[in-house]
């Protein structure tokens, strides 16, 4: 079967998982030719195979409110592959969770796990729950219940879970508390734990500084300097204040950030101390981002993303498809040289094509963000191996890990006239490590 018609065949079979269809469609796109160079991929039926998910767990999650009303979610995990390790990838709390987002995560996170060299597998899980609104009390009561469904299904060795969206460090901390009380085991079963159980330094920036890691290779070689360059970064979380931190760093002028609520946009830039204050309000107070432009006197646009403004970089870190074509048509009419994804598929293909179409650099989110899961997966190592790396030893490795994704970006990825097709790139090279795992493996 060819690879269109495999593609045909999962929108039959798993109809209305439009965010699910897109995910894979995206990878398909680009795979067609590679396909037709390797006869045993058809015969092993490698794609399809690849494409559904390994296992789909889900279960009910009960919890009391502070107020002892019966509260009652959906939990799910998606084990999607573990051709190449265990399964590896995070929780998200939110309420817009569902099957098909899950779905598209998973397989995203399974070709990003591949990018990275490390043993890992790819999957996904999370809750409709958001903790939004919710007293501490409430957030460890759901935290605990979650994991009551889930800790017969991860461990070490089998399934490695992390933070996501609306799970940061505390969320891990309370699931990982539940995990060793029901298990009896201290081991390494979640990443993004606290440094005082097993965590490692650098993971809250892994994510946001290996973004811009990424972002100086494609700038490099355009002998692009990045210092002086006005970024639009989206998004106000952990990825978000830590790719901003690292454009501080290098001498990049960060302008914008946003939450659910709305953007701000300060034509000045926004400076350490400013970004202090974004993760005082964001970590501390669980705060709303136009409290920064309150603060600062700087321009607060509710319901909307910074995408019309303009800037020489953009560098979505917020959610999917926040950039639609419209949006890219903007961003490229501004003038926009580079888009580099900290968040999960935050572009549209219909976007994605834009930026191709017009030759913009553009960094997909399984390449640009697997920061954030490698220095997991060296979190693992460091668990394993009883060992605490220093930040510079682990910021190391982040650097060299992210120049080896852009490297094999750039080898699958060149097209004829000169331009780096870094979606395409970084498709093959995670497809050909994961489809020769598989066969090797057998049939099963």
């Amino acid at each position: 079967m060819k690879p269109r018609d495999i593609l045909d065949n999962i929108k039959r079979r798993f109809p209305n998982e439009l965010e699910y269809h897109q995910a894979v469609e995206e990878v398909v796109n680009t795979l067609e030719d590679e396909y037709e160079l390797h006869p045993e991929f058809a015969k092993y039926n490698i794609l399809e195979r690849l494409i559904v998910p390994d296992k789909i767990l889900s279960f009910r999650v009960t919890w009391t409110d502070d107020n002892g009303n019966v509260k009652t979610n959906m939990g799910y995990r998606v084990q999607h592959s573990n051709a190449i390790g265990p399964y590896k990838g995070g929780i998200r709390f939110h309420s817009s969770v569902n099957l098909s987002i899950l779905k598209f995560l998973a397989f995203e996170q399974t070709f990003k796990n591949a990018l990275t060299t490390l043993p890992m597998g790819g999957a996904k899980g999370g809750s409709d729950f958001s903790p939004r609104g919710k007293s501490e009390a409430e957030v460890m009561r759901f935290c605990q219940a979650f994991t009551e469904g889930l800790w017969k299904n991860i461990g070490a060795d089998t399934d490695i879970p992390a933070g996501d969206i609306g799970v940061g460090g505390r969320e891990v901390g309370y699931m990982y508390g539940k995990h060793k009380k029901l298990t009896g085991d201290f081991t390494g079963s979640f990443t993004g734990k606290g440094r005082e159980f097993g965590g490692s330094l650098i993971r809250p920036e892994a994510t946001g500084y290996g973004n811009v890691y990424f972002l100086l290779e494609m700038l490099k070689l355009k002998n692009i300097d990045i210092k002086g360059k006005r970024c639009l970064v989206s998004g106000s979380g952990n990825v978000a204040q830590y790719t901003c931190e690292k454009l501080i760093e290098l001498g990049a002028i960060p302008v914008s950030l946003s939450d659910s609520d709305g953007y701000i946009y300060d034509p000045e830039g926004i400076t350490k101390e400013k970004l202090q204050f974004v993760m005082d309000l964001k970590n501390l107070y669980r705060g709303r981002i136009r409290e920064y432009a309150e603060e600062y006197g700087c321009k607060y646009v509710e319901g909307a993303r910074p995408w019309s403004e303009k800037g020489d970089i953009a560098l979505p870190s917020a959610t999917q498809n926040e950039i639609d074509a419209d949006s890219a048509t903007e961003l490229v009419n501004n003038g926009i040289i580079a888009v580099s994804e900290g968040a999960n598929m935050p572009s549209t293909n219909e976007a994605i094509a834009i930026f191709q179409k017009n030759k913009i650099l553009f960094a997909p989110g399984k390449a640009a963000n697997a920061g954030g899961v490698s220095v997991s997966g060296l979190e693992m190592t460091q668990n394993s191996a009883r060992l605490s790396w220093s930040a510079e030893e682990v910021d190391q490795k982040l650097k060299m890990i992210m120049n080896n994704i852009h490297e094999s970006c750039v080898k699958y990825g060149t097209e004829a006239d000169g331009y780096i097709n870094y979606v395409k790139g970084a498709n093959i090279s995670g497809f050909i490590k994961i489809a020769r795992a598989m066969i090797s493996q057998g049939v099963f």
